[in-house]
C-alpha cells in the first residue's frame, strides 16, 4: 500500500491564517510543504488533504528514485 494511501489514517495540524484579501491559507506542520488554500475553512481542509496526499506521494517517488525506504513508525 503506498504511504499516500495510508494518509486518510493520519491527523495533521493544519495552522490556518485569515487572508487579507479574502480566504484562508493552511499548512500542514508535520508536513511543510504541504500548504493550500480556501474561500471557506471546509475548502481550505479539503484542499490540504489533496497537498497532504501529493506532498506524500512526491516524498515516496522520490524515495524509489534515489532506491531508499520507506518505513512507519508509531511514536
Amino acid at each position: 500500500m503506498k504511504v499516500s494511501d495510508k494518509a486518510s489514517n493520519r491527523k495533521f495540524t493544519i495552522l490556518i491564517k485569515k487572508e487579507h484579501e479574502g480566504g484562508y491559507s493552511g499548512q500542514c506542520l508535520e508536513l511543510p510543504g504541504a500548504i493550500s488554500q480556501g474561500e471557506t475553512i471546509e475548502e481550505l481542509k479539503t484542499n490540504m488533504v489533496d497537498a497532504i496526499h501529493l506532498v506524500l506521494e512526491y516524498i515516496e517517488s522520490k524515495a524509489k528514485a534515489e532506491k531508499r525506504n520507506v518505513v512507519e513508525i508509531s511514536a
